[in-house]
């Protein structure tokens, strides 16, 4: 019986529940599919979603596997980590540290620590500032010199504002009277939720998946980069890999879409929760599918913008310029880190300069905003208006000095 009931959810994906649309994140795959098959946008959503998966994807994933590998390593007790809870300045230069690590684990954590009373007000305003959420994995994977300096950028950039802030607000500045244990069950409940069998098996599958590809797509991904003809090198006829890698983004985007349900806008551009205990191999799959997701969301709408409107993005946001930073500084300020993968993402494509792309960095604070909106509203408030000051000058400053 529970047998026929998986496959009749496996084979009905969009089963009725009171006239309820379920997995509305189909959508994207069925409309992915729906452009390939039109003569008129076949070719440019071939050339988008192979980019996204082999120049993007594979290069993602390959830097998220190191990083959870790594991470398991940092979380386990040492000198540092009781020298961050005890020493106050420390604590804003660690802080900004965890939030120069890309994803929003380390900036969560810290939050969270702000809540239960172990750090300061000038920790979480060095975090929010230093991370760039899931949009640094992005960064680093395209273009792994301007990553690297905008992590290091955010790192000088989150310690100063930290010091500055401690200098001016004691530790526990706007810290809400909370039990530990209550702050424990706000960040945690999300993970705690049940899961449905269709959503159980998509994310197996995007572990597996991900198993098998890491490889062979890292190799594809490094070829690309030296531009090496890949049709040609392994004998295969024109643009066999470009579809291979459209047909693979698309695999891509259909497990993603049954692995969560949208509800609210936090479901939407927040990465899936994972299980703490999950092997690094599953974490990075699922991590690596919902920053492709927004990847593919960006190129798609820039290349098929420029084809049905004829006006060419990147030169008409030219004539911007003088706004760009702070277009990306006001996205910066959205929670989640959906918004912030569409703004890197048209950097990447030309589309906004790097004064854009810089003032985003600083003022975005990708997920880690959501459990400081809930445990923490007020501080989470201020300290976004905080991060927001040296956006506005880093953006401007590199404006008016480089662009």
């Amino acid at each position: 019986m529970e047998m026929t009931k998986s496959v009749q959810q496996w084979t009905n994906p969009f089963y009725l529940s009171q006239f309820h649309f379920a997995y509305k994140r189909l959508v994207l795959p069925v409309f992915l599919v729906a452009l390939l098959v039109t003569p008129s946008t076949q070719a440019l959503t071939v050339a988008a979603l192979s980019d996204s998966f082999w120049a993007v994807s594979c290069y993602v994933a390959l830097t998220l596997v190191i990083y959870h590998y790594l991470a398991l390593v940092v979380k386990k007790d040492n000198a540092l980590t009781r020298l961050y809870h005890y020493s106050r300045n420390y604590q804003v230069l660690f802080a900004a540290l965890l939030g120069a690590l890309p994803g929003c684990g380390g900036a969560i954590v810290v939050t969270t620590q702000f809540v239960s009373g172990r750090i300061g007000f000038g920790a979480i305003v060095a975090v929010l500032t230093a991370t760039m959420g899931d949009a640094a994995f992005l960064l680093l994977a395209s273009e792994p010199i301007t990553g690297l300096g905008v992590v290091a950028l955010g790192v000088v950039v989150g310690t100063l504002s930290g010091l500055t802030v401690n200098y001016f607000h004691a530790d526990d500045f706007l810290r809400p009277n909370q039990p530990e244990k209550a702050v424990c069950d706000i960040s945690c409940q999300k993970t705690s939720e049940g899961l449905t069998q269709v959503q159980q098996h998509a994310i197996n599958l995007q572990g597996t998946f991900w198993q098998w590809m890491i490889v062979p797509g890292a190799v594809v991904a490094l070829l690309g980069s030296f531009q090496v003809d890949i049709n040609q090198w392994l004998g295969l006829g024109e643009e066999r890999i470009e579809w291979l890698g459209a047909l693979l983004a698309i695999v891509c985007m259909l497990l993603w879409a049954l692995t969560k349900e949208l509800q609210d806008y936090q479901s939407t551009v927040a990465e899936d929760d994972k299980k703490a205990g999950s092997h690094p191999m599953q974490k990075a799959a699922q991590d690596t599918n919902f920053v492709s997701a927004w990847v593919i969301m960006a190129f798609l709408a820039f290349e098929l913008f420029n084809h049905f409107s004829g006006i060419n993005l990147t030169e008409s946001l030219a004539g911007w310029g003088l706004w760009m930073p702070l277009v990306g500084l006001a996205v910066g300020m959205l929670p989640g880190c959906g918004p912030q993968i569409l703004v890197t993402g048209l950097y990447l494509s030309g589309a906004v300069p790097l004064s854009a792309q810089l003032a985003n960095a600083i003022s975005n604070d990708g997920d880690a905003l959501f459990p400081a909106i809930a445990m923490a509203p007020k501080a989470a408030l201020i300290a976004t208006i905080y991060s927001s000051i040296p956006a506005f000058l880093v953006g401007y400053g590199y404006l008016l000095l480089f662009e």
